[in-house]
């Protein structure tokens, strides 16, 4: 089953003429393309349970607390598959376990719209946790395999648009699919798009440009002595990384506190119906499509490839946009649009930044997977506390009066802004290095 993964070995073409310059190219936009829209699909298969839950409650066929726990098997499965496979990945054949990945997290979404049990739901999505891990690992080390030192930031910041394009298509579309065939097709339709992904990466993206009869692209690959495991173990040593996995999991807690729980706190305490909450979500995932692009291209051309500027900048419009989304006025929608927008285009530079970019910088080439998997781990641990805590915060905060449920979100609000303030404090102690 390892050697299934394992990288393609070697050819002994060389890149000299201009037929192996283009050739280079196009596979080079083959991999950019693939990886971008493959791994939106991904989210399209982890979001789904995000916008029926509301559905699910009115149901009766769970509670909050229960959709923490079923939510949190997801985050908590993720962190430790992010870690493990981000390791494997510096090893593997990307294009094999990327597209493994995409195809098991379809079945267990349609397995989901085949079953109301509690322990289904648990077992089936923490696996699809597991699966999902595989998909951010392979796209980054594809981008240290094809891309120059030079054009990674720009082109990590365009790849990271797939987590908004995953996003909007899952808070639009997944919801009109929802609002007219019931939760079930949530699921359902997820698996469809998630099967449909597997096969765009099985067909577009490839493992390196060695697999295809080139050269290594980065002179890096050739100069560094070390093997890949001792890169790796040194990128485990390195406290900066371990900072700013801690300053990416206390964004990922604000983070997922909107994505897994904004339609719901935009229903429960704003009034509005399923669409309408889950389409102001969606306007977070649009506008962090642009926060995303534009991140890795802001760092290169104006900072010099500095990031610790622009990720306080954004951080302190994070912060902002959440109190603005839990402190503001009801009925007042052009406002809680605002916030939105605000909240996306910060949301989206941060996971640029703190996601990865800033700890794959500071590593060697070699060990991009294991950079990535260390701040993985830290970022989904704490958004699976985060949906442990929030469902428990909700539920318990809630009352029925006159037939009527109430809700109390003192609780969430401090502890949702609490944990943006702390991710940007987190990232400064970083200033230096990055």
């Amino acid at each position: 089953m390892m050697h299934y993964f394992k990288k393609s070995l070697p050819k002994t073409i060389t890149l000299g003429d201009k037929q192996q310059k283009a050739y280079y190219k196009k596979l080079k936009w083959q991999v950019f393309i693939s990886a971008t829209l493959g791994y939106g699909l991904y989210y399209v298969c982890r979001l789904s349970l995000n916008v029926v839950k509301k559905p699910i409650v009115d149901t009766g066929i769970l509670t909050e607390s229960e959709l923490g726990i079923i939510g949190s098997a997801l985050f908590f499965s993720y962190a430790i598959g992010k870690l493990s496979n981000g390791f494997l990945a510096d090893h593997s054949n990307i294009k094999r376990f990327m597209a493994l990945g995409l195809l098991v997290s379809a079945l267990a979404n349609l397995v989901m719209g085949f079953t109301s049990t509690f322990l289904f739901f648990v077992i089936f999505w923490g696996i699809n946790g597991w699966v999902q891990s595989m998909g951010a690992p392979s796209c980054v080390v594809s981008l240290s395999r094809w891309y120059k030192d030079k054009e990674r930031g720009s082109f990590y910041g365009f790849w990271s648009t797939s987590h908004n394009i995953g996003e909007a298509l899952t808070y639009i579309l997944t919801a009109v699919v929802v609002s007219y065939f019931g939760w079930e097709w949530g699921f359902r339709a997820a698996a469809i798009v998630g099967l449909l992904g597997a096969l765009i990466i099985s067909l577009f993206f490839h493992d390196t440009p060695e697999s295809k009869g080139l050269p290594p692209v980065n002179e890096d690959f050739r100069k560094e002595k070390k093997s890949t495991w001792d890169e790796q173990k040194a990128a485990l040593k390195n406290p900066y990384v371990w900072i700013l996995a801690l300053a990416s999991g206390f964004m990922y807690i604000s983070r997922y506190a909107v994505n897994s729980w904004g339609p719901y706190y935009f229903e429960a305490a704003k009034g509005y119906t399923l669409t309408e909450a889950n389409s102001l979500v969606a306007i977070s995932a649009v506008c962090g499509i642009l926060g995303t692009a534009s991140s890795g291209f802001i760092s290169d051309k104006f900072f010099k490839g500095r990031r610790n500027m622009p990720a306080l900048v954004f951080g302190l419009m994070n912060v902002f946009a959440l109190s603005l989304f839990l402190l503001g006025p009801k009925n007042i929608w052009w406002l809680d649009a605002l916030s939105m927008v605000i909240f996306g285009l910060a949301i989206g530079a941060l996971i640029c930044y703190l996601g990865g970019l800033m700890a794959v910088d500071i590593v060697s080439k070699k060990a991009s997977g294991a950079a990535l998997g260390i701040v993985g781990v830290m970022s989904y641990a704490a958004a699976g506390i985060q949906d442990i805590a929030s469902g428990y915060l909700i539920e318990n905060n809630k009352s029925v009066v006159n037939g009527e449920t109430l809700y109390n979100f003192d609780s969430i609000s401090i502890f949702w802004i609490g944990a943006a303030i702390f991710s940007f404090l987190f990232a400064l102690l970083t200033w230096k290095k990055t």
